[in-house]
């Protein structure tokens, strides 16, 4: 159990200009015990005079600022004095594209502005906002090694919710198919890794922790800098050489046989270790359905989403790879994964497309 009392709580700033967003984010931190409020904001010349007795350990940043934009704030934050930052932004796709720039940019998450209409809206909210901060806090104190776990709200539900286990069986032999999942500093380590890629690569199908609204801006941006071709995955795509899908937010991606290929079935649901898209349900789904003819990586993020079941393609005879820690924004995911045994090799981010085509050469050696 979390010993609250011996932890320091994180300290919060929140920089939005709407008082409705201020006292809405106010009242999420003063929802966990482990956070506390640093103060409140309507702009950024307000916060820097918030700032000038100290620093908090975590802002909340809106982007759309009157007399400075959140991203010009931002990006000063990251020039002289770096802290970690979460975007709070709108589901508009404006929005989105704003923020996935400021991630570009060093902000280390995006959360959706609050929008509740009923309590489990907020619930879900308030743990979405509240998840956010503590990997960015972990982030922003990783020379010391700061584990801060994410409150546990709840039932938290395990991938049996939506797919039932099974034990390993003998698949055929089918094409390659690449399975990717990641959550705080995942946009910026799948950019490196997807920009690498030759056009010639086996299918890759991701899911990245993102709010529903922003994995279509995601996509696009991705598109535009690839060589491969990168989507926001539909229900019923198939998995092409080349080809990148991208599961959407707010819905689970599962893997599924298409001939002697793969496609994706896009499905609702409930939250999976505390997200949706979950990456324990592709990688079950993987695990079940391609086997040995799987690779599964496992990117930084913060919790254990996607550890167990990476574990599961393992046993199925997948090729597993984790992030390095030193390599990580957030050293959450893929250390689960290593101490669960569910990785065959720990890899740095640099090594990963080339881990990538030599799984697509062996698989094709496999073949013959």
């Amino acid at each position: 159990m979390l010993d609250i009392a011996c932890k320091p709580q994180i300290s919060v700033l929140i920089v939005d200009d709407s008082a409705s967003a201020r006292a809405m984010l106010m009242r999420i931190v003063e929802t966990d015990p482990t956070l506390k409020l640093f103060g409140t904001a309507a702009d950024a010349f307000i916060a820097v005079s918030k700032m000038q007795s100290g620093l908090p350990d975590v802002m909340l940043l809106d982007m759309e600022l009157p007399r400075m934009s959140g991203l010009e704030f931002l990006r000063k934050i990251m020039a002289q004095r770096p802290i970690p930052v979460v975007i709070c932004s709108s589901h508009a796709a404006a929005g989105s594209d704003l923020a996935l720039t400021a991630l570009a940019s060093g902000a280390v998450e995006v959360v959706s502005k609050p929008a509740p209409k009923t309590d489990a809206d907020f619930q879900e909210s308030a743990i979405a906002i509240c998840d956010a901060i503590h990997a960015a806090a972990e982030s922003g104190h990783k020379a010391a090694r700061r584990v801060t776990p994410p409150r546990e709200t709840g039932t938290k539900l395990l991938a049996d919710a939506l797919i039932p286990p099974a034990r390993p069986k003998n698949i055929a032999h089918t094409s390659p198919i690449v399975c990717i999942g990641a959550s705080t500093g995942g946009t910026e380590a799948i950019r490196s890794v997807l920009v690498d890629l030759p056009v010639t690569c086996p299918p890759v199908v991701i899911v990245q922790h993102m709010p529903a609204g922003f994995t279509t801006a995601f996509s696009r941006r991705l598109n535009g800098l690839c060589r491969v071709n990168v989507k926001e995955a539909a229900d019923g795509d198939l998995c092409n050489p080349g080809e990148v899908l991208i599961a959407p937010g707010n819905f689970h991606m599962m893997l599924v046989r298409q001939g002697r290929g793969y496609g994706v079935k896009i499905v609702d649901g409930p939250y999976i270790c505390r997200h949706r898209p979950s990456v324990d349900i592709l990688f079950r789904s993987a695990a079940q359905t391609a086997g040995h003819n799987a690779l599964g990586i496992i990117l930084t993020g913060m919790g254990d989403d996607g550890a167990r079941s990476l574990r599961e393609m393992r046993e199925a005879g997948a090729t597993t790879l984790a992030q390095n820690e030193e390599t990580c924004v957030v050293f959450g995911m893929p250390r689960e994964a290593i101490r669960m045994g569910a990785a065959t090799r720990v890899v740095a981010l640099s090594e990963v497309p080339g881990a990538i085509s030599a799984f697509a050469n062996t698989h094709q050696l496999r073949a013959r």
